[in-house]
């Protein structure tokens, strides 16, 4: 990845310090060892586009990567001995045109390797022309990522039945449009017979879930088949929006998925797990009590037990 020229020795030593602190990666596999299914639009290398006037988020770097033409998955894994067999894609978001690569991504399989969690990072094609349905690649990209985790889950000492995803921001309607499509076949994709439905899926400050008239967006209308799902979003996000979270817990409801919904008055958006003063940072604790919930993670503690 290269950084913009303007700023090349920041970015090499802020780049350094975020492999320094990605230690529990184990390998990174091409998506499509063979070619994508589509002719790549992109031109030049991939780069950060981040320049120093965004380069701080809750007074850590961030790191984000645009023009990825050649998607991957990278596996994160936790201690054996402290291994559960979960494991979460995980989609950063960046609106279709990049990836918040650390502060959505390995930042996001420190925790889930806290956990107990497999962690399998998703470098989804970026930028694109518009996304699913009008643009399959993001779709393509997610549905080859699980299917490889499915593939190698004896390998990674992962339970396939036990293989969420986590997304954030168009990382997260990127998952929702997953949970919603598993089986659609891309036109030059070989079919497969590997299930690319997730078991769960959270989904932090989504966008493009809900329509202009107040409705589930259709791409996106959960079913009887939906995974269990957990949303998190603040009331004071400007660039998606709360009604996102707010419509689409409710078409949950009423396709009776089992869903969890965490509302905050303050906390905007794009802030992933980095601990603020406010409330809404709490919101990784909820998460794991949840996943213990829905035995992800295995049976809650009983009431009035550790």
């Amino acid at each position: 990845m290269r950084c913009l020229p303007q700023h090349t020795l920041r970015c090499a030593l802020w780049l350094l310090l975020v492999a320094s602190a990605s230690s529990a990666q184990q390998q990174t596999l091409p998506l499509w060892p063979q070619g994508n299914p589509e002719p790549t639009t992109i031109a030049g290398p991939e780069i950060d586009p981040t320049t120093d006037a965004n380069r701080l988020v809750s007074g850590k770097v961030t790191v984000r990567v645009t023009n990825v033409s050649k998607p991957t998955l990278a596996v994160y894994s936790p201690d054996a001995s402290h291994n559960t067999g979960a494991a979460a894609l995980v989609f950063p978001g960046g609106s279709y045109i990049r990836l918040a690569y650390n502060i959505e991504g390995t930042e996001v399989c420190d925790w889930l390797n806290s956990l107990g969690m497999t962690c399998l990072l998703v470098k989804y094609r970026v930028p694109e022309q518009g996304h699913f349905p009008e643009n399959v690649e993001d779709l393509e990209d997610a549905q080859q990522a699980m299917r490889l985790a499915r593939t190698h889950a004896a390998e990674w000492h992962i339970d396939p039945k036990r293989i969420g995803a986590i997304g954030f921001s168009a990382g997260a309607h990127l998952a929702a449009v997953l949970s919603t499509h598993p089986a659609f076949q891309g036109t030059h994709v070989p079919v497969s017979t590997v299930d690319a439905q997730p078991n769960f899926q959270l989904l932090l400050y989504p966008g493009w879930l809900n329509t202009s008239e107040g409705k589930v967006n259709p791409t996106v209308a959960p079913t009887a088949d939906t995974p269990p799902t957990f949303l998190v979003m603040a009331e004071n996000d400007y660039t998606a929006h709360v009604e996102n979270a707010l419509v689409y817990f409710q078409a949950l409801k009423d396709a009776k998925v089992p869903a969890e919904l965490h509302l905050f008055t303050q906390g905007g958006h794009g802030f992933g797990l980095r601990p603020t003063e406010l409330p809404i940072s709490r919101w990784p604790a909820l998460a794991e009590e949840w996943l213990h919930t829905i035995h992800v993670l295995g049976p809650p503690a009983p009431v009035g037990r550790p």
